[in-house]
């Protein structure tokens, strides 16, 4: 608890007068407990606390026992998002290790979090994955999709980038978001579609010209489940005529990838364009535009299939969006602890093994 609290501390407490009758810091702790043993609602837990209560006395005070559900509720609608937000940055940069590698950013909308009688928009939150590292960096809340491209900067804000390759999928394909990630110190290399029309059109042009020299190539062929994909990543420097012309933030190369997957006889082939601002070799530029998928394979898809993110009906005020962060914290404990098993399994070993729950937490 006194390392939770070296990162948590600065939260203020939002309730007031007799409503402050738990201790914050244990009521969070409570929760995340929870959120590592599956649970998902206020309901969760606090029935998580009545049947642990043994188990969290080795290390809470409890004086005023465990709190209700609605204590949990009302917390976590009431917690400022920004500053819990702050204090994840503040617990990923003592928890982890210098982030290296790739940063990949993208989106995800939490369903069932919109509320039709208030007239409130699902939650649309934009994260910052750490590909080698495999843990959530960083994360910023919007109230649709289409405001990713205003997201995006405030969450780079919050990142320590220099020396790493951040991705983007094509709608965050801006100007703005080239030059912050330059003037941090790293590289990008971004999808390029057809919101920048007129550049997208001059580099699949350049690109798909079989006349085209100066051109590298690599091709990979991999086989899994039924399936072989063929991938090849085509990398050009040739590119000052195009910054003539469009004088891109910090634009070093461009790239595309041919991507042909063939599944029971049929085969099915999709091109993509990106732009870089580092000179990377064919075989680099592959692996860098494949690891941008980890964030959907590792994190999206976990944190809907492993923690049923999708499902959650929070959807009051500031609820669904410090749940999410919750989520993501659990998250990231749980892949830095190295024994077998996938998250959904640990999930579990987590609620059935005191033991094990302790181990989890010892990491903080």
């Amino acid at each position: 608890m006194v390392r939770f609290a070296a990162c948590f501390e600065e939260i203020e407490d939002p309730r007031r007068g007799n409503a402050g009758r738990h201790d914050l810091l244990e009521i969070l702790m409570i929760a995340l407990c929870a959120v590592l043993c599956g649970g998902q609602t206020a309901v969760d837990m606090a029935e998580f606390g009545r049947a642990k209560e043994g188990f969290l006395r080795r290390f809470l005070k409890l004086e005023r026992g465990i709190p209700s559900h609605d204590t949990f509720s009302r917390v976590f609608r009431l917690l400022d998002p920004e500053p819990f937000r702050a204090c994840f940055t503040t617990f990923m940069a003592r928890f982890a290790e210098a982030v290296q590698g790739v940063i990949a950013i993208d989106g995800k909308t939490l369903r069932h979090s919109f509320d039709t009688a208030s007239a409130t928009s699902a939650l649309h939150m934009v994260s910052a994955w750490g590909c080698e590292q495999r843990l959530v960096l960083g994360q910023r809340a919007t109230d649709a999709k289409s405001n990713e491209i205003t997201a995006v900067p405030k969450l780079l804000d919050l990142l320590v980038v220099n020396g790493t390759i951040v991705t983007v999928d094509a709608m965050n394909c801006q100007r703005d978001i080239a030059r912050r990630i330059i003037d941090k110190g790293g590289d990008y290399v971004f999808a390029l579609k057809a919101n920048q029309q007129t550049l997208y059109d001059d580099v699949r042009r350049f690109l798909d010209d079989p006349d085209t020299t100066g051109v590298e190539h690599h091709t990979t062929v991999e086989g899994d489940h039924g399936r072989i994909e063929t991938r090849t990543a085509l990398v050009s420097t040739d590119i000052a005529w195009l910054q003539d012309i469009h004088h891109w933030p910090g634009l070093d190369a461009i790239g595309k990838v041919i991507r042909s997957r063939e599944v029971n006889g049929k085969t099915t082939t999709e091109t993509a364009f990106y732009l870089a601002s580092s000179t990377l070799s064919a075989e680099r530029f592959g692996t860098v535009t494949r690891a941008h998928w980890g964030i959907e394979n590792s994190l999206h898809w976990v944190l809907d299939v492993a923690m049923n993110e999708d499902n959650a009906r929070n959807r009051k005020d500031n609820g669904p969006e410090n749940l999410a962060i919750l989520r993501h914290l659990a998250l990231n404990i749980i892949r830095k602890e190295q024994s077998q098993g996938s998250t959904r399994l640990k999930l579990k070993r987590a609620a059935w093994n005191d033991d094990f729950l302790a181990t989890l937490l010892a990491q903080i």
